[in-house]
């Protein structure tokens, strides 16, 4: 999966930031609030724009760039 099909960076949206498609969103925002312990459930009520079909696909996509073994 791209990743270009859950996120983008324009220039002319919070100054080049990656966030959720059709959102002004951080994806930066979701890694903090789990970081912090927080749930998706959690992440997904403080920004109702996202939809949780491109939290999974964000985290699909980030799982299949990961190495299999080091």
């Amino acid at each position: 999966m791209e990743l270009s099909s859950v996120c983008h960076s324009d220039p002319e949206t919070l100054g080049g930031i990656w966030v959720f498609n059709g959102t002004r969103v951080p994806v930066r925002s979701l890694f903090d609030h789990l970081a912090a312990g927080d749930s998706i459930d959690d992440f997904l009520e403080g920004f109702p724009s996202v939809q949780r079909e491109q939290v999974q696909a964000l985290l699909r996509a980030f799982a299949e760039q990961l190495p299999l073994a080091a």
